[in-house]
């Protein structure tokens, strides 16, 4: 995922973790992403924003790409940009090694779920595409599942009147 950089802007700082694909280790991802920005003194509705994304995109890892076995491994890293007008940008990416997708525009579709008659509404890539300003979904049946979320930190206009 390295090839992104000179489309983003400069990568300023970076961030790597791996767990267990257990549900406990949600809040995990979801608090270490959110620490990674908290130097940029983000706004309350930013970090709920990449709060959600992140919580969705691992629930999904968890449910299915690895179908709820416990001891496999889900990657998160977190990248941060520093465009020409001073901007910065988030992009978080999510990744199992799992089932991998077969059809990812249809799962991408509101209320499509691979478990019905569940407790899961369909509803996790609807909530990452409304939560962030960018959701790409990369898969392959059996190889895994890496879903890249961006957001940007700060308006253009904020930096350059030093706002």
């Amino acid at each position: 995922m390295r090839e992104a950089v000179e489309q983003e802007g400069k990568l300023i700082n970076e961030m790597r973790l791996c767990f267990l694909s257990r549900g406990e280790n949600e809040s995990l991802a979801r608090l270490a992403v959110a620490g990674f920005i908290a130097p940029l003194d983000p706004t309350m509705d930013v970090l709920d924003d990449i709060r959600t994304a992140v919580s969705e995109a691992v629930t999904n890892a968890i449910v299915h790409g690895y179908e709820g076995n416990t001891d496999e491994i889900i990657y998160v890293s977190a990248f941060l940009y520093e465009r020409e007008d001073l901007s910065r940008l988030l992009r978080v990416d999510v990744e199992d090694t799992g089932t991998g997708i077969e059809d990812v525009k249809k799962a991408m579709e509101p209320l499509y779920t691979t478990v019905p008659g569940g407790e899961r509404a369909g509803m996790g890539f609807a909530f990452m595409e409304a939560f962030t300003d960018r959701l790409e979904v990369k898969s392959e049946s059996q190889k895994g599942t890496c879903v890249s979320m961006w957001k940007e930190l700060t308006e253009p206009e904020a930096c350059v009147n030093g706002e």
